[in-house]
Order: structure tokens, then sequence, then C-alpha cells
């Protein structure tokens, strides 16, 4: 089984938010994919097998399966359209979030995702407990979205792993205006194995929506501010839907030789 390791939202290797990428011809058993997941130890790992309606696209964290993973979505399409479509410019993958379209444009991969409504919540001691620093503002749709005063806060926090897992949502952000782009965020997944995702697609569902309607725009430039870092191009659409695009580098193609 090959697997391709691709780092998104990024043109660097070593930079951005790296994903496994497997192409398979058949499904192994969810319990093979889970320790494979496990073996990798990166923030997904996802599984791509091409059947009578398509391209059907799952993934996968250290811990458990997940709904939708924008990194690892551009992952499997710059490997489907640069190894396996490499004369197609667009793919559809058949996902647990529904049919999800990518197309090539120029260096860029741009993804359709789904937008969540967004309620206000109240900023609570618990969430300046967990994240070292007051938010000013909480949203929460999939995820919680934590708005802070500056950029400096969200860059520089230390958040208290073990008290995020308290505070609901699947992920807790923390975003602020960004000094360089419209936004600054980093991305906390205790709950789903992982302490911090670099680059993550799906929270920009809700922090570019977010960010479009509190500025008034139509685009929406982000930056997720982890140690690898990673630039994000955000549209939101009409019926709920938000473009989300980013740059991806290939860093290995490996053999999986392992098997249950």
């Amino acid at each position: 089984m090959k697997q391709y390791i691709v780092d998104a939202f990024t043109s660097k290797p070593f930079s951005g938010n790296p994903a496994a990428i497997c192409v398979m011809e058949n499904w192994p058993s969810g319990e093979f994919m889970m320790k494979l997941a496990m073996e990798n130890n990166l923030s997904e790992t996802a599984f791509i097998v091409k059947e009578a309606a398509g391209y059907h696209l799952r993934w996968f964290t250290p811990a458990t399966e997940v709904e939708l993973c924008g990194h690892a979505t551009l992952a499997s399409s710059f490997v489907i359209l640069n190894f396996y479509e490499p004369d197609s410019e667009m793919v559809q993958f058949n996902t647990l979030s529904g049919i999800l379209t990518i197309r090539r444009k120029d260096n860029l991969f741009e993804m359709n995702f789904p937008t969540y409504e967004l309620r206000e919540i109240p900023v609570t001691d618990a969430m300046e407990r967990a994240f070292g620093v007051r938010p000013i503002k909480a949203v929460l749709g999939l995820d919680l979205v934590c708005i802070f005063e500056s950029e400096d806060q969200v860059r520089t926090m230390q958040p208290d792993q073990a008290l995020l897992t308290q505070i609901d949502g699947r992920i807790q952000n923390a975003t602020a205006r960004g000094k360089e782009t419209d936004c600054v965020s980093r991305s906390f997944c205790p709950k789903l194995g992982i302490a911090e995702d670099p680059v993550c697609g799906s929270a920009h569902c809700q922090i570019a929506d977010y960010w479009s309607k509190e500025l008034g725009k139509k685009q929406i430039y982000a930056y997720q501010a982890s140690k690898r870092g990673g630039y994000l191009y955000c549209r939101p659409e009409e019926n709920n839907r938000i473009t989300i695009s980013g740059d991806a580098a290939l860093v290995a193609v490996t053999e999986i030789v392992a098997a249950l």
C-alpha cells in the first residue's frame, strides 16, 4: 500500500501541516486504519479507495475517526491530482461530510467545505484558566472559537491541555485580528488526541466565517501561528459553504508492508 507524506498549507517541506495519505484498492479493517494512524502519530492519516461512485475518503487522528479534515483533504487532492489523475484539474471525495470538491488553481488547491452556525456563548473563568488568557468573546459551532484581544496573546499562550478537554467543542480555537493577515489563530485538539494541530483547515470553516462577518470582508487571508505555521485563503460562499485554498509540498513516498 502506497503512503504519501504531504505538508499542507505551505509550499515548503517541513512546514504547514503534515498528513499521511494512503491510496488503496480495497478497504482494510477499521482496526488497521486506526493502528496505522497511531503509528504515524500525525494529526491525520487519510485513507482513499476509488469506488464505483468515485473516490471515498476517510480521516483518522491517532485517537479516532473524524467527520471533516481540511489539511488532509488538501493533501489527498495533491496526491490524486499529481499521481493518479494528473490530467485533471478537479477531484471529488465522498466523505462523512458529504461530497467535497477540490479544484487545482495554479499552485493552490481550492476546497469547498460546509460552514457551521456559530452562536455566542458566555466567556467563562474555565476558558481563562484553560487558555491562560481571558478571551474577549466566545462562539460555539462544531468547535469552540475564542477571540482574544491581540495577536501576541494567541501566539504566546500555553494552554492547559487537561483543562481544554473540559470545555465544549471538538477543537478549541484561539484567534485574533492579525497584523499582516486578516486573522491569526491556533487550534488545540486534546479531545482528538492532538495537543495542537499545526494548520487546521476545518477549523477555518468557523474562524474565517466569523472574521468575514466581523470585518465585512468577502475574502479572509489567515495565518495559523503554530511552530510550523501555514497560510489559508478563505472565501465564504452562498448556501452555508466556504472555499478554503492552500498549497502543498511532498515530503515522502513509502510502501506500507504491515498488515493485520
